[in-house]
């Protein structure tokens, strides 16, 4: 074996040793939340496995999954709603799962979701401890030593993940998981530099949801600044050696080894899914390269700057009852926008500000399906990062009761939310 083998191989049981905890944590607070909904929806005569794996967007993947594209309903109000609207790599999964077992494809789906739900919540505690888990990092970031080194903020930021409010929507047969976890990971190797994984895990979540485009950001913004800085770096180098009368540098490579092809290589990657699934689109309705957005129409979805949403708030208060609710509506975007401009402050690196803006702002301005907004806003990790970190500096005792706390009104909520109207 040779020593790059040896070091590979050790390298990844010690990973998975550091990320144990936050990955045991979150499997405790998801099986609290399945547990909860089980015994709701008995409460209630329903079945806990029929609202996670057949209900909404999780029928039309399963049906995509069985017979392709090509099924729509039309709206008595004229609506077309076509399957052309869900993204295909969720579906392949459990084509290919169902055909080698014997799941179904609701099965199928439901079993995606639990395994990416864990490669997601690996994948945020990877990003995490990477920016913040060095000692030397935590202390130029200001952090203190108890954020540093110990893992604790990534073991945070995972858990605070599983107890958002909506966080039942990572155990049901949804894209949300999936797209998630090959986000996190797609992050993770751009901040480690591994361009070619980064930018074929891009074009992977690009064919996974629309908001890929963030993912596909993320890795453009930080491979144009990294090109930018190491052709910088170069130059200076160059030219205090010609002033010092050497001429060496005249062949030497702008970034160590094959770099610079491979970063190019991986930013050339990342938009390949998204753009072949929206030119298919185009093609197979007739509709060239806006093809995708009639498709969305049809569902009454689209891009508006936030404008039918700042409307939707705005009716609530036409009436007493409905105005608290539009002012939670306000408060959740305000602490929304607070905590991308923590972010920020504290420094975060550049793909992760990249990618989250740009999730938020699609989710936050999307013209329909006002009530799914929180759940458009489910990968948006890096938003917790603030959190995690003051969770992280807090005594161990006092952050497990306020996470348990939170893991169990997060559970209740999920039970019955999902039991009630939960997520179109």
């Amino acid at each position: 074996m040779t020593d790059l083998a040896t070091r590979v191989a050790v390298a990844r049981p010690t990973a998975l040793r550091r990320a144990a905890p936050a990955l045991l944590g979150y499997a405790a607070v998801r099986a609290l939340g399945l547990v909860a909904l089980a015994v709701w929806s008995a409460v209630r005569g329903k079945s806990a496995y029929t609202l996670l794996t057949a209900r909404w967007d999780s029928l039309w993947y399963a049906r995509v999954a069985g017979g392709g594209y090509g099924y729509e309903v039309r709206l008595p109000n004229g609506d077309v709603h076509s399957d052309l609207a869900f993204f295909p790599l969720l579906p392949w999964l459990e084509r290919l799962l169902a055909s080698v077992g014997p799941l179904s494809y609701a099965d199928a789906g439901f079993v995606v979701s639990l395994l990416a739900s864990l490669a997601a919540a690996w994948g945020i505690f990877a990003v995490v401890d990477h920016v913040y888990g060095r000692k030397e990092e935590g202390a130029q970031r200001g952090l203190g030593r108890v954020v540093a080194g110990d893992g604790r903020a990534g073991i945070c930021a995972v858990l605070l993940w599983a107890v958002l409010p909506v966080g039942i929507v990572q155990s049901m047969a949804y894209s949300e998981s999936l797209f998630t976890a090959l986000a996190a990971w797609s992050l993770y190797c751009v901040l480690t530099g591994r361009w070619v994984t980064a930018g074929g895990l891009a074009l992977l979540a690009g064919l996974t949801r629309p908001v890929g485009l963030a993912v596909v950001a993320a890795v453009w913004a930080a491979g144009v600044t990294t090109f930018v800085r190491n052709r910088s770096t170069f130059a200076h180098s160059r030219s205090t050696t010609a002033a010092n009368g050497a001429q060496l540098a005249a062949h030497a490579p702008a970034v160590p080894g094959h770099a610079p092809s491979r970063l190019l290589l991986g930013m050339l990657l990342a938009p390949l899914g998204a753009a072949g699934y929206v030119l298919w689109v185009g093609h197979r309705t007739g509709g060239g390269m806006l093809g995708y957005l009639d498709v969305q129409a049809g569902w009454r979805n689209g891009f508006d700057g936030g404008y039918a949403f700042a409307r939707f708030v705005a009716d609530k208060f036409t009436s007493f009852p409905s105005a608290l609710a539009g002012l939670g509506l306000i408060a959740g975007v305000a602490a929304v926008i607070w905590l991308y401009v923590i972010g920020v402050r504290q420094g975060q690196p550049l793909p992760l500000l990249v990618y989250s803006g740009v999730v938020t702002a699609l989710a936050l301005c999307a013209s329909s399906y006002f009530g799914s907004k929180p759940r458009l806003l489910l990968p948006a990790f890096p938003l917790l990062l603030p959190l995690a970190l003051a969770l992280a500096r807090a005594r161990a005792s006092r952050s497990a009761l306020v996470a348990g706390a939170v893991a169990v009104a997060s559970a209740l909520y999920g039970a019955f939310w999902l039991n009630g109207s939960g997520p179109p």
